[in-house]
């Protein structure tokens, strides 16, 4: 089996990130790990069945990566999340202050919003269409 397993993704502040993706998206913490060179090996994942993606929070070394902190594929949508319950996520993420920025839609694809996290980079909460 081949999967991708990790995304990176660039961060101001290891704490900072990590209580936003556990506590306002509700991901699981599944590795944080001090590195020899005072950086840290952390992931989070979204948790559910199955093997998924997870996201390696990577803190910013030096400038030019600061620059790219939120804004790492240019303002586009970058990342999905699929969920089994969209207005169980969706209205759970509004209670602990995700910022939605359209209201919920429904496409042939299936039900999604575009949400950002604390740094600006955009997302999809999505509910796949049943096939």
């Amino acid at each position: 089996m081949r999967r991708v397993a990790l995304v990176t993704l660039v961060v101001h502040d290891y704490d900072e990130a990590i209580r936003f993706y556990t506590e306002a998206l509700g991901f699981r913490l599944v590795e944080d790990t001090p590195r020899p060179d005072g950086s840290r090996w952390v992931v989070v994942e979204p948790g559910g069945a199955g093997p998924g993606t997870g996201l390696l929070l990577a803190r910013a070394k030096d400038t030019g990566q600061s620059a790219r902190v939120g804004d790492q594929t240019g303002g586009r949508v970058g990342f999905f999340l699929y969920t089994d319950d969209f207005a169980r996520d969706h209205s759970r993420m509004a209670a602990a202050g995700v910022i939605f920025l359209e209201e919920p839609r429904h496409e042939p694809y299936g039900t999604v919003a575009v949400f950002q996290d604390l740094y600006g980079n955009r997302w999809d909460l999505l509910q796949p269409a049943a096939h």
